[in-house]
Order: C-alpha cells, then structure tokens, then sequence
C-alpha cells in the first residue's frame, strides 16, 4: 500500500457466510472464538467494533442436525428464526471468555432508511458502545427474502458504517480480497490492493459475467465500500482466514483490498446534511442559541423560540436566526409537536413536559451542520 493505514477509533466488521458456514454444513466455532479473540484484544487498544454477523440460517441448519441447506424461502426464514437465537448465543459465548458484552440487534435496510427508525437505532448502537457492548447485527431474515436468496449484508454493514460515521468497514471474506480477474480461471489475476471507492472500473472486475469471485460475492462488497465511502468511511475487504486478519489490519498492514474514501468523513457528512436532505420544517433560536452553534455546540430547547411546520422525529429541519437567515440544519431529536412542547424550558424539564426524554438536546451537534 501508498501509505499506512490510519488508526481507526470505530470499525464496523462485517463477516460473511461463507466463513462462518462449515462448507455449508453448520458454524464453525474455532473461526468465531478466534474473531472473539482479536476483536477483544482491539478494544483493550481502546477501539470500538461493531460486528454485522450472517450465519442465522447456517446455525439453524447445524441446530436442526441438517445436512442440506433448504431451498424454499419459507424454510429458510424458518430457519434463520431458529438460527438468530443459537448464534446469538454464540457470540456471547466467544465474547464472554474475554469479559466482554454482547448485544443482538435486527435490522432490515428500511430501518436506516427511514429517518425515525435511524435514529432509534443510532442511539441505540451509540449507547451500546458507550457502555463498551458489542452490537451483533444482522439483517432480519425472518421478513427479508432478499438477502436469503442473493446475500446483501456487505451493504447493511455499509449502511451501519454510515449511520455511526465508522472509521472503516472491515468485510471479512473467504478470498484474499479484489482481483483483476478470477483467479481461479485467469492464472494472471492480480490482487487489487489499493483503489478508490466507487471507481467505475473495480464493479468491473468484480461483477463480470461468469465469474465466481465477482457475481453474487465481490461486487456487492465494491457496491458497499462505495456506499460506506459516502461518509467518509474506507474499506477493507479480507479473507477472514487469514492468521490475525483484524489485527494485522488495524496495525495498518497491508492484507487484502484498501478501498479508500476520496472524502473526509466531516467533509462528506457536510455534503449530506446540507445539499442532499429536503428540510421539512424550521426551528427559529433566540442570539444565545445562534452562538452556541456557532462555536460548535448542539442546540438546546432553551435556546429555540418557535417552531414552523410538521415534521417527526430525524427529520431535517432549518436552523433560522432571529433575523430571518438559515444559518444550520440537522436532524430534530423530536417531532414539531413534541418540540413545541419543551422550546424555552431546559433540558432537565423534557421528561416532565413529555413524560419521557429522548435526548437532552433538540438537535444534536454530531447531526448538526453550519452554513455558509
């Protein structure tokens, strides 16, 4: 690689199928304790991981004593509902030799595409880790024929990426990572080992017909790191194999495909929240609450004196000064109705206003942006 790869804070993890399946025939155990083992030795380095985890169907099968991974869509939603909970228990199994917690979330692509939904489930994965838990993710596979039938996890990693603002999307895999070609058909494949996000000519190489390597496999990972990119966020893709893959890999070592971001994360959340979202409504502040912004700070009900329009809760809405100017937008922590509520009262009487408090803050800095 050009250069060493930087410390990464925040890794969203991704491992597929294929490794945590034993040649389709159950879950192997020995590669997930091991995983355990490096994750838990990243977060002692003072790292934060979340883990989006396939396998629910693998470890239904090994739970039913089946042999042959079932064909109908029925059986296999049936059967990631009784894979969910045994892999669950699984990762919590691995993690808890190292002391470490574990969380089971479910999430379908709908869920961080609706703005309601994504904070719920922002706040909620932002609490784990705060509390040092590691979030296990996985799509809900019970309602999702989709990702049964084609494998569509590299992108609900990417999504998750995108919603936590991760550092890197690490995408464990059973290939060594990108190649020119199949190498397993093309004995001149060369391995990709650094390029650019979303460059037209890697979904090239990765989904050209009749390849293995690529169709169904490697260009929903290139689709993912180009979506994770979005944020700000690089990729690396790996072959979970590997001895010591994610530590080789935190250490900046050169194992696998770098797809790196052409943009920094502030720079592409910049883009996101101030040329890509629609405001749906406006909350006007007081000059004490402009300042604050100014300075970098979330905005505060005390500091919001009215607000125009309908809108719920993650919706992008405009900050307006008192004379009449946009001068930030973000996304609201509570709906217009909720926020009319608790405008000009502090942050210590929401829950008494609404009989709950979600955040402290009406829009919060991380989800905040200025304008010029």
């Amino acid at each position: 690689m050009t250069e060493k790869t930087p410390r990464f804070r925040r890794v969203v993890v991704k491992i597929g199928s294929a490794l945590i399946a034993s040649g389709g025939q159950g879950v192997n155990l020995s590669l997930i304790h091991d995983w355990a083992r490096q994750i838990a030795a990243l977060i002692r380095e003072g790292r934060q991981i979340i883990l989006v985890s396939s396998g629910a169907i693998a470890c239904g099968m090994r739970q039913m004593g089946w042999k042959k991974r079932p064909r109908e869509v029925r059986e296999l939603q049936a059967s990631a509902a009784i894979g969910q909970m045994g892999l669950a228990q699984i990762y919590k199994d691995a993690f808890a030799q190292h002391g470490l917690s574990t969380a089971q979330i479910l999430l379908t692509h709908d869920d961080l595409s609706d703005r309601k939904r994504y904070l719920n489930a922002r706040s909620t994965l932002q609490t784990l880790l705060d509390w040092n838990v590691i979030p296990v993710i996985n799509e809900n596979d019970t309602v999702i024929t989709d990702e049964i039938r084609f494998g569509d996890n590299d992108t609900l990693g990417a999504l998750v990426a995108n919603a936590l603002e991760a550092d890197a999307l690490v995408i464990l895999t059973d290939q060594e990572g990108l190649y020119t070609a199949d190498p397993r058909r093309d004995p001149a494949a060369k391995l990709v080992t650094e390029a650019e996000a979303g460059d037209p000519a890697l979904e090239a190489m990765a989904g050209g017909a009749g390849t293995e390597v690529g169709t169904g496999g490697m260009l929903t990972k290139v689709l993912a790191a180009k979506r994770a990119a979005r944020s700000g966020a690089m990729t690396l893709i790996a072959c979970g194999r590997t001895p010591d893959a994610l530590l080789r890999l935190a250490a900046g070592e050169a194992v696998g495909t770098r797809l790196v971001s052409k943009q920094e994360p502030l720079a592409a959340k910049k883009q996101w929240l101030a040329d890509h979202l629609q405001t749906a409504g406006q909350i006007y502040l007081d000059a004490g609450a402009c300042r604050a912004l100014a300075e970098g700070k979330s905005l505060l009900p005390v500091g919001a004196i009215s607000v125009i329009g309908e809108f719920e809760r993650g919706a992008a809405v405009a900050c307006v000064s008192p004379e009449g100017k946009e001068i930030a937008r973000g996304l609201a922590n509570y709906g217009s109705s909720e926020a009319r509520r608790v405008i000009r009262r502090a942050s210590r009487d929401i829950e008494s206003i609404l009989g709950y408090v979600t955040d402290p803050e009406l829009i919060h800095r991380d989800n905040l942006i200025l304008l010029n």
